[in-house]
């Protein structure tokens, strides 16, 4: 796989081919187009990648006179991605070109103005790719892992008076989000729903949420139909029909569904020593607990496919600024 780095005046030779189509994604060993900016106009080339099973990406010089003008102006342009440092991006597409460019179709949805159709997206999307090279090698990589907690409860609801809360109890495995805990979770968001008061979202232990169990990947048997059980018994819908009633609060650890389901509250708050990761394409993925809707709805897509890319830590400020959590403060609790 790799990357092809153009000048304008090369993506528009490209985007004119008639056998475009023919000559960019993974199936051709292109996952990505990288097309370095001028101040002209390339909304015609963005528009014409949008269409297709790459990721497109603008490139500006960080050191230009004018360029965050110039990159400002290409906000407004059908980029999956724009950057001033492409080569972690080049580097992460080269790596799982068929997770990143799937991430960057899921993500182009129209403006994920309809929550169901958004997580059925998704899920179809993380079942196709559950079947994938780039997911088996990561299965083959991890070893096995077993638990021995299946006979106790994930998930506890108290009644607090003015307020309930809703706590994940699996600390001593960082909160990791199982099939039990998923369902236990749905439970009780669905239990509050006809409650008026505010709602609590916390995870007990030195993390809120360490993200998915790995030891229930590679387990299911049939990948379409895991599908549709996640579409059927998804946290997501029962989150949102409550949200603005849902404070989630974030100490330590936040990663994968945790950071995904978290961004479904109406307010997040997060300690000093919060952090956030989203590691999925590194596992082949994407996002599958309903974080291609959430997560770019408050920091915007492009940032979204950036950070999966990239597959950094962020800190609770970091979050703040992008609008990942509402508030950082010392008691979160």
């Amino acid at each position: 796989m790799s990357t092809l780095h153009l000048s304008a005046a090369e993506a528009r030779d490209l985007v004119r081919s008639p056998d475009l189509h023919r000559l960019v994604g993974p199936a051709f060993s292109v996952p990505a187009v990288m097309v370095h900016l001028d101040g002209s106009d390339l909304s015609g080339v963005a528009t014409a990648l949008a269409t297709l099973p790459v990721v497109s990406v603008a490139v500006f010089d960080g050191h230009q006179c004018g360029s965050e003008a110039l990159a400002a102006a290409e906000h407004r342009v059908p980029w999956d991605l724009i950057a001033s440092d492409p080569d972690p991006l080049a580097n992460a597409l080269e790596r799982n070109p068929i997770a990143a460019t799937t991430a960057a179709l899921v993500l182009r949805g129209p403006a994920h103005g309809r929550l169901t159709s958004a997580l059925q997206s998704e899920s179809f999307a993380y079942s196709m790719l559950q079947t994938g090279p780039e997911h088996q090698r990561w299965l083959d990589a991890r070893g096995r892992h077993t638990r021995d907690d299946s006979d106790q409860d994930r998930v506890e609801v108290r009644d607090l008076g003015d307020h309930l809360e809703i706590a994940m109890t699996r600390s001593r495995l960082f909160n990791l989000i199982d099939s039990k805990m998923r369902d236990q979770l749905a439970d009780a968001f669905r239990t509050v729903a006809h409650d008026t008061r505010p709602i609590r979202f916390v995870g007990r232990g030195r993390a809120f949420c360490a993200g998915g169990d790995p030891a229930e990947f590679g387990t299911a048997d049939s990948p379409a139909n895991a599908a549709l059980v996640r579409i059927g018994l998804g946290v997501a819908p029962w989150i949102a029909a409550v949200a603005d009633r849902v404070t989630a609060v974030i100490d330590g650890a936040c990663v994968g569904a945790g950071v995904e389901l978290a961004a479904f509250a109406g307010r997040v708050l997060a300690s000093p020593t919060a952090s956030f990761k989203l590691p999925e394409l590194t596992m082949g993925l994407i996002p599958g607990a309903g974080g291609t809707h959430s997560i770019p709805a408050r920091i915007g897509s492009r940032c979204t496919l950036g950070w999966l890319l990239r597959n950094t830590e962020v800190d609770a400020h970091t979050a703040l600024r992008w609008g990942l959590v509402d508030e950082v403060t010392k008691n979160p609790q």
